[in-house]
């Protein structure tokens, strides 16, 4: 794979990518630029919260149009760097762009642990995870009308990393690897998005008791001792929120039974795209994934996953009631 000229971070708020692109930038000799600082001194300036100048922005076309205009001309340049941009991704071509995505809960507690300033402040924990799906959803909106492109379709991008239980040493790590052609590049050179996810986070579509093979100690301790950049990335369908196995349960054992907080999978359906016999993702979901099937998951490896909306279940009202989905 040849090595590209740029790294571009897109991605959740709270997802680190602040830290991480700061790291890789030190790693790898680049200079870094950040859209997301400039937006906040523009939002200090206006006297706004980053929230604010977001729904502002939806009705002045100035503010965009001058931190486009900036990409632009970067990506023109041809220099090689580090760029932490909500939008970087759709003005640079020959860059690695990655999506770095967390659990909403996690992203909230992370903002809300960092010193605030007056552009940007929560006072709870339900604040904080309110706030940031509100300005990234006023964000989502604004670049699907001015721009024709959804930050949230996975496919936009070359790499998407869960960081909700990776360390920032590990994803630095894996994006560097996947940059330098290391890792994923069977997957990336077919022009496919790498998918780097948290095991504890995807959901099985089999029952447990047919999958055969799951706790063969030997199988597990290979994948232990060859660590999870090693395993074959495992097939994944993605409905817009979940993501959940389609091929590939026994490594995602191995990699949860291991305690390995990042697995390495390719995308085969987003969303309305067929994942077998024309069933979009989001309808496989909803016939695979049941309450039953779930909970045995679940007790098997000792996690427990977010919960799908009810709507998600194919009507199995029992996992929302048990749970308290809903209330």
């Amino acid at each position: 794979m040849t090595v590209r000229q740029s790294i571009v971070f897109n991605g959740d708020l709270g997802s680190g990518k602040s830290t991480v692109s700061v790291e890789i930038a030190k790693r790898l000799g680049m200079r870094r630029v950040s859209v997301g600082d400039l937006y906040r001194e523009m939002a200090q300036q206006r006297q706004m919260t980053a929230l604010q100048l977001n729904l502002h922005a939806e009705l002045d076309q100035a503010v965009d149009g001058y931190v486009d205009q900036l990409q632009r001309d970067i990506a023109a340049s041809g220099e090689h760097l580090i760029m932490d941009s909500r939008l970087a991704w759709h003005f640079f071509t020959d860059a690695l762009k990655v999506h770095m995505i967390t659990e909403p809960g996690e992203a909230a507690r992370r903002v809300l642990a960092r010193p605030s300033g007056p552009a940007e402040s929560y006072a709870s924990l339900q604040e904080a995870k309110a706030k940031l799906r509100e300005r990234s959803e006023s964000e989502r909106s604004r670049f699907i009308v001015r721009y024709g492109v959804d930050k949230a379709r996975l496919r936009n991008y070359d790499l998407i990393c869960d960081t909700t239980r990776a360390s920032a040493a590990e994803v630095v790590e894996h994006i560097i690897a996947a940059y330098e052609g290391t890792l994923g590049a069977d997957v990336l050179r077919d022009g496919q998005p790498l998918l780097l996810l948290d095991p504890a986070r995807v959901y099985p579509t089999e029952d447990i008791a047919t999958l055969r093979g799951l706790w063969d100690s030997e199988f597990v301790g290979d994948v232990a001792e060859a660590g999870d950049e090693s395993l074959e990335p495992l097939k994944i369908g993605f409905t817009g929120e979940y993501f959940f196995v389609v091929d590939g349960h026994r490594r995602l054992s191995a990699a949860i039974q291991n305690g390995f907080s990042l697995v390495p999978a390719q995308l085969v359906a987003e969303v309305d795209e067929p994942v077998v016999g024309g069933m979009s993702a989001v309808d496989y979901f909803a016939a695979q994934v049941r309450h039953g099937l779930v909970y045995d998951w679940e007790a098997a490896h000792k996690i427990q996953l977010p919960l799908p909306e009810p709507a998600l279940l194919g009507g199995d009202a029992v996992l929302a009631a048990d749970r308290g989905v809903g209330a």
